[in-house]
């Protein structure tokens, strides 16, 4: 059964309720929730999409997550989805949003950061490899390995969210 999710305007205001597949298929605004983990060495999770996934299969990604349900915020989806796609609790952290285009269709991209423990169990239908890189390592994995449109730009508004705030 297809998601429902909430489409929402380009000021991130809730018009209605349709599903993620007509959402996608007619370019409506919605809402995706991501998350960069972080050890507690500072390494950043990186993960390769099963070959089963519908969007993206086998491709590299930087980030958890997936579409928001209806009523569910940014935080609750993200929360949401390390917990179904990596089996942990933990409570990301929002750190901006921002209407992005790269992927399938334009949806507002919620960029959370959370510290997990290395040790995950990701679930084998969502993720088929993890593995944790360094920011340099990430760098040239970005150029070299097949990457989902988003994991290209939300890490790279990651990386200057994180070089304003020093």
């Amino acid at each position: 059964m297809d998601e429902l999710v909430e489409r929402v305007d380009g000021q991130d205001r809730v018009l209605g309720v349709a599903s993620r597949r007509e959402a996608i298929r007619k370019g409506w605004l919605h809402r995706v929730a991501v998350t960069v983990c972080r050890d507690d060495r500072g390494r950043i999770l990186v993960h390769r999409r099963s070959e089963q996934v519908s969007r993206f299969p086998g491709l590299y990604e930087v980030g958890v997550g997936g579409a928001a349900n209806v009523g569910e915020s940014y935080k609750q989806a993200a929360a949401r989805e390390l917990a179904e796609e990596l089996g942990i609790r933990a409570l990301p952290r929002l750190l901006f949003t921002f209407i992005n285009r790269s992927g399938l269709s334009p949806h507002w991209l919620g960029v959370h950061e959370a510290v997990v423990p290395d040790a995950v169990v990701p679930d084998p239908d969502e993720v088929a490899w993890h593995g944790w890189l360094t920011e340099p390592e990430l760098r040239s994995a970005l150029l070299e390995w097949r990457f989902t449109p988003d994991s290209h730009e939300a890490f790279s508004r990651y990386l200057a969210f994180r070089t304003s705030q020093s």
